[in-house]
């Protein structure tokens, strides 16, 4: 069996989010809004959820006319950040800009 993610301490939390350029802490998670139309952010959302199910980890993700929104924690350690998360988000960044959302 896999070892249990390791949460990360608020001072990792921090550093980690200053090499991401909008990302924030909100509560338990890691947040970043982009300003894309609706059908763009639905292909959005396909790309990622296809990277998503490769990897094992998931964002939330909330879509709205002309935004999306993808929060990220780690579930299996009990709703905390970990260093998987990170890696999503940048995945994500990635991905968004291969769709040209915008960062809000």
């Amino acid at each position: 069996m896999a070892d249990a993610p390791v949460p990360l301490a608020d001072d990792e939390i921090e550093a980690q989010l200053r090499e991401l350029s909008g990302w924030a802490r909100a509560g338990q998670e890691i947040t970043k809004s982009f300003r894309v139309r609706y059908h763009g952010g639905v292909a959005l959302i396909v790309h990622v959820a296809d990277v998503e199910r490769l990897i094992g980890h998931h964002a939330d993700i909330d879509l709205r006319w002309d935004s999306i929104r993808f929060g990220i924690t780690t579930h299996d350690a009990g709703h905390q950040i970990t260093t998987a998360d990170f890696d999503l988000a940048r995945r994500i960044e990635a991905i968004a800009q291969a769709h040209n959302a915008e960062p809000l």
